[in-house]
């Protein structure tokens, strides 16, 4: 079986068209994706900042308390949690 951890298996099960446990993934599912992919990758960016402040709250709600990520992002010298991020990572909770 090949390694499940981390978001770099993710991509090599996405590329090679097999779900991690060795499943096919459906070709629609794969075209669906590879074309809103294809969206972003063309996305003009506006800065690096930017793109790993939402990628570590995104990841980071998932593992951590909400006030515990607020003060990291506040150490990091990052913007803190805006409400609508902590109505859509916390709401429920």
């Amino acid at each position: 079986m090949a390694d499940t951890k981390g978001a770099e298996a993710v991509d090599q099960a996405i590329a090679q068209g097999i779900d991690l446990d060795g499943s096919p993934i459906p070709a629609a599912q794969l075209e669906l994706y590879n074309k809103v992919m294809g969206f972003e990758a063309g996305r003009q960016r506006s800065g690096v900042t930017n793109t790993m402040r939402s990628r570590i709250v995104r990841i980071g709600a998932k593992h951590l308390a909400q006030d515990e990520l607020n003060q990291m992002l506040l150490d990091a010298k990052l913007t803190p949690l805006k409400e609508r991020e902590i109505a859509f990572y916390y709401g429920g909770k």
